[in-house]
């Protein structure tokens, strides 16, 4: 009963806590009126919630997670691989000081404090799979570290130009998994190193000067013109048979979606600031968030048949009209009948669809291109070094 008294609550569109909390009880003694009743104190229910949070959202995760391996079905996997994007995004808590101590406001003035959000995300289903979260100037890198357990086998990640990092991307090749990453300008890489066996045109190294005591990461850059922007990416599926260029591209497009799954968190599920008060409370708001958001994007996936783009925004205005109605009769399999209609609009738009001025847009300029210098002496004695030990090894 909590449990579902918590997804309500994140579901539910007003923005104080006590709202919510009323219309919440409301809306479960409709639903369970020969059930005894909950508590009508709000203290009591977030007491309930800080301390029951981590124990019943560990079993629904690994639920949503199973039903989206089994809703995905056919493009579960492409080819061999299950394709996930990673990607961070900020989230805005009440300004009271408990919170600005706890999570800080990410090094910027006059900004509220925040969490950071790291969301791991099956591009082909548009359905999420992991995320962790820490306060605002936490590290997107140490996050992904932290859910590299909870990848499945054979992954293909595709992440942008924020989670680049030798480290990272070491221990994503040395979990068997594959990646497809930008990178920018703040990159060196480095070329005919002499430490692959085929080098040829394409192949690069990854090898900072702070990781030299350890093998140089061998990959392969693919350079895609978007307008005037040039894009490099890298992969570490160095057979172009297995991963051709045009395959790079296409996979790296797809990535977008996790974009608009985090605008959708923050504006459909009106998550832009979230309601608690006190960091433990704001903790446990955003994570029954992302799994109000994956529950309602799964059941959208699984009642549209056969399985195509849905709308969050639509899919949230059929639940959130079903809580409203309760236990009144709407017809049998009604819920399901209504989020088959949660698809985007198709109509062909006459303006663009962004708002003319906007003052919180980001302005930041792309990351360019790396650079690319060919090795030295020194570097290609140190690399043949590392050679030698890997064939006696």
């Amino acid at each position: 009963m909590l449990l579902i008294g918590l997804l309500l609550m994140v579901w539910h569109p007003v923005s104080s806590f006590r709202e919510a909390f009323a219309a919440m009880r409301e809306q479960i003694v409709a639903m369970y009126p020969t059930r005894r009743r909950p508590g009508a104190h709000l203290e009591g229910f977030l007491k309930a919630w800080r301390t029951r949070s981590a124990r019943l959202l560990r079993p629904l995760v690994a639920t949503l997670r199973s039903h989206t391996q089994r809703s995905a079905a056919g493009c579960w996997r492409w080819r061999n691989w299950v394709v996930l994007g990673v990607d961070g995004s900020r989230v805005n808590c009440p300004r009271t000081r408990a919170n600005e101590q706890a999570f800080g406001c990410a090094g910027k003035q006059r900004t509220a404090p925040q969490q950071l959000l790291v969301t791991l995300y099956h591009v082909a289903s548009n359905l999420p799979w992991a995320w962790r979260r820490t306060r605002g100037d936490g590290s997107e890198r140490d996050l992904l570290l932290s859910m590299l357990p909870e990848l499945p086998e054979r992954t293909l990640l595709l992440t942008d130009a924020g989670l680049v990092g030798y480290r990272v991307l070491t221990r994503l090749q040395n979990c068997g998994h594959a990646f497809i990453v930008r990178v920018g300008r703040n990159v060196t890489l480095l070329r005919k190193l002499g430490y692959h066996l085929r080098e040829r045109a394409g192949v690069v190294y990854l090898w900072p000067d702070t990781q030299r005591r350890t093998p140089p990461l061998t990959l392969r850059l693919v350079l895609l013109q978007a307008g005037r922007q040039h894009v490099a990416l890298l992969t570490n599926v160095l057979d172009e048979r297995r991963l051709s260029a045009a395959d790079v591209a296409a996979l790296y497009r797809q990535r977008w979606s996790l974009e608009v799954m985090h605008r959708t968190l923050k504006q459909t599920l009106g998550k832009q600031k979230l309601r608690a008060q006190t960091p433990e409370l704001a903790a446990c708001e955003l994570d029954w968030s992302m799994a109000g958001l994956w529950l309602i994007s799964l059941l959208t996936h699984n009642a549209a048949q056969p399985p195509r783009l849905i709308s969050p925004a639509a899919a949230l205005r059929v639940i959130r009209t079903a809580m409203r109605r309760g236990r009144r009769p709407t017809g049998k399999h009604w819920l399901q009948r209504q989020l088959r209609t949660a698809v985007p609009d198709f109509y062909l738009r006459r303006r663009p669809k962004t708002a003319r001025d906007w003052p919180h847009k980001k302005t930041e300029p792309p990351p360019g291109t790396p650079r690319i210098r060919t090795a030295t002496t020194a570097e290609i004695r140190k690399a043949q070094a590392f050679r030698k030990e890997k064939g006696a090894a």
